[in-house]
């Protein structure tokens, strides 16, 4: 039986800044871009983003950035990104999304960013909230922090089941556009006036991915809701913990926290991040993956691939974002290394 598949769509998640309030030699404040074939989607925008982009894979041209909240060190880069795209001539619209309060956020950066040679607009977004796109959907939920706030979750439409070459032949479907056709769904007619249905040459349906972001947040059923069966969790782990007192006086999650959601909520891989400043992160994962093993703790600049289901399991790459660096970058120096590798 010969089985036709269409070339997969690449998915990814880079890791710009994965520490808490403030930077640390090593790690950067939030920023994580995901990048789906060719589209990239920045969520959070922290202090140094841009520069984060330009050591690494470069200022890409962004036609969406999503914010998850107003606390400064989610959005502080944004008014120097916004500055330098109008610096270098861009005259494409950009979209920038945010829970409740985003038009007030701006009403004060514009004084910072001042004229841009480009169109941008502002959508205000509520849990419960969805925008469609080709292929996938984003879809807002709410978190526990405290003040207006989403996490976001990219969740694939199923894809067609693969196409039976074998049996298209023996119904008389002839290769091109009627193949094509059937992949699409469509019923098709024939030369002779047979028609022939989507089902009869196709597998049964094949899952899409889906990538959560928690963003900051305590512990919330609405997370483990939207978390559920999810390819990766991308949670944060401000505290281990010894800090639960300290993660609860401040609406956010220790490592453990986190690890009971991706159990519960059956995901295949947890990646912790925005830690705090009094952790490395191996420190991290080992009380993590006492509850759910498969977890990671990505440094700045590492990347996940997440794969279609049937093709594997979503992979940590280690300084993945490095080995994209642009020949031309200025950024020519190593990133020290200065702690330990998750493994």
């Amino acid at each position: 039986m010969l089985l036709l598949e269409s070339t997969p769509l690449d998915l990814d998640v880079v890791f710009l800044g994965t520490s808490g309030s403030m930077p640390t030699a090593q790690r950067a404040p939030t920023a994580v871009l995901i990048r789906r074939g060719g589209e990239k989607l920045l969520f959070d925008c922290a202090e140094g983003t841009q520069r984060q982009l330009l050591r690494s894979i470069g200022l890409v041209e962004l036609r969406e950035i999503y914010l998850t909240h107003y606390h400064a060190d989610h959005y502080l880069g944004l008014p120097g990104m916004l500055k330098t795209f109008a610096l270098r001539g861009r005259d494409v619209p950009l979209t920038i999304h945010g829970p409740p309060g985003l038009h007030d956020i701006f009403s004060s950066l514009r004084r910072i960013f001042g004229k841009l040679t480009y169109r941008y607009d502002l959508i205000e977004l509520r849990p419960g909230d969805g925008l469609e796109r080709d292929g996938y959907r984003i879809e807002t939920f709410s978190t526990a922090h405290g003040v207006s706030a989403v996490g976001y979750a990219l969740v694939e439409e199923d894809r067609p089941g693969r196409f039976d070459v074998e049996i298209a032949d023996r119904l008389g479907v002839p290769p091109g556009a009627e193949r094509g056709s059937l992949q699409r769904g469509e019923t098709i007619s024939l030369v002779d006036g047979r028609t022939v249905r989507p089902e009869e040459v196709l597998g049964p349906p094949r899952a899409g991915r889906k990538v959560v972001l928690s963003s900051d947040t305590g512990p919330a059923p609405s997370v483990l809701e939207a978390a559920h069966a999810a390819d990766l969790l991308v949670h944060e782990a401000t505290f281990a913990d010894e800090e639960r007192g300290r993660a609860r006086e401040t609406a956010h999650s220790t490592a453990l926290d986190a690890a009971e959601v991706a159990r519960a909520a059956g995901v295949d891989l947890l990646a912790l991040t925005h830690l705090s400043n009094r952790y490395f992160g191996p420190e991290l994962a080992r009380e993590a993956r006492a509850v759910f093993p498969n977890t990671v703790v990505p440094r700045d600049f590492d990347t996940i691939a997440v794969p279609f289901p049937e093709r594997g399991l979503p992979e940590l790459v280690k300084g993945g974002a490095l080995r994209e660096r642009p020949e031309s970058s200025a950024e020519s120096q190593p990133v020290p290394t200065g702690e330990e590798r998750p493994s």
